[in-house]
């Protein structure tokens, strides 16, 4: 059973910086695909970014160029480095592993609260 906890997650005001982590089970990194999404009051969960084994990364639009996806194997643990924060990235942030090359979920973690004022 994968376990996923994420951390990090707090209030900031708009143009600040915020740092998710996403501790992990010793199965889930350096073999597997990892992903970070979002849900905000009222809208679907999203995907945002994602991270393969091979640390080859992708991103939404409405994040690319402010936010970092990494992961540390070594630790176990992903990370979203959040820069340049907008209210509307105020939502339940969620790490994930999933399938390779898709959104597609296995495994989800608890989620942290992001909110951002204006």
């Amino acid at each position: 059973q994968v376990q996923l906890v994420e951390s990090g997650g707090g209030s900031v005001q708009a143009g600040g910086s915020l740092t998710l982590s996403c501790a992990g089970s010793e199965y889930t990194y350096g073999v597997y695909c990892m992903a970070w999404f979002r849900q905000a009051p009222g809208k679907e969960r999203e995907g945002v970014a994602r991270i393969s084994y091979s640390q080859l990364t992708h991103y939404v639009d409405s994040v690319k160029g402010r936010f970092t996806i990494s992961q540390d194997n070594a630790k176990r643990t992903m990370y979203l480095q959040m820069d340049s924060l907008k209210p509307e990235d105020t939502a339940m942030y969620y790490c994930a592993q999933v399938r390779c090359r898709t959104w597609n979920v296995t495994y989800w973690g608890q989620g942290t609260q992001v909110t951002v004022s204006s």
